[in-house]
């Protein structure tokens, strides 16, 4: 038994799920959006209802639901305007940024084993091939895949242990 087509429950429910939308939301346009919402779900789960007598049920309880749904992901993702946290912000320029992630990357890189710094150099600061690598170390490419693959996991490892708010170098201590 087909349940009612959606522009009879559009017709039969608009206004009475605007009303408790305005009186969830406390604002006209997420109101419209909440009910936009309510019947876009209905569009495409309400055939999945066997009671057409509980059509206005589930609409309000999915309308309810969604509401809900909204307010969490604004507690959790709180929208502010940039204007407003401008001043929070910290003031980093861009080149300044690039010159401290080389300079890390650099000093990384001179910390990993000599037999995986310049496969990892090669293929990571020249962009050259695997095939490029090989021939230019001799090596086959199997090499040169688990070489840049042993290479990259001490580079995590190195990055991993790394503190950015330490200011003095590692083994040093006062």
């Amino acid at each position: 038994m087909p349940g009612p087509d959606f522009e009879t429950v559009v017709a039969d429910y608009h206004e009475p799920l605007y009303r408790f939308a305005i009186s969830l939301t406390r604002s006209e346009a997420d109101a419209c959006d909440l009910v936009q919402q309510t019947f876009y779900m209905w569009a495409t789960k309400g055939h999945q209802l066997r009671d057409a007598a509980k059509v206005k049920s589930w609409l309000f309880t999915t309308q309810y639901r969604a509401f809900l749904e909204s307010r969490r992901t604004v507690t959790r993702f709180p929208h502010s305007e940039l204007i407003e946290t401008d001043p929070e912000l910290p003031v980093i320029l861009p080149e300044a940024a690039r010159q401290l992630d080389a300079m890390q990357a650099v000093e990384a890189l001179a910390q990993i084993d000599a037999v995986y710094r310049a496969p990892v150099a090669l293929f990571y600061l020249e962009d050259y091939s695997y095939q490029e690598i090989a021939d230019v170390l001799a090596v086959p490419i199997g090499t040169v895949k688990s070489r840049l693959a042993r290479g990259l996991a001490q580079l995590k490892h190195i990055f991993a242990g790394s503190n950015p708010s330490r200011s003095q170098p590692r083994g040093k201590h006062e």
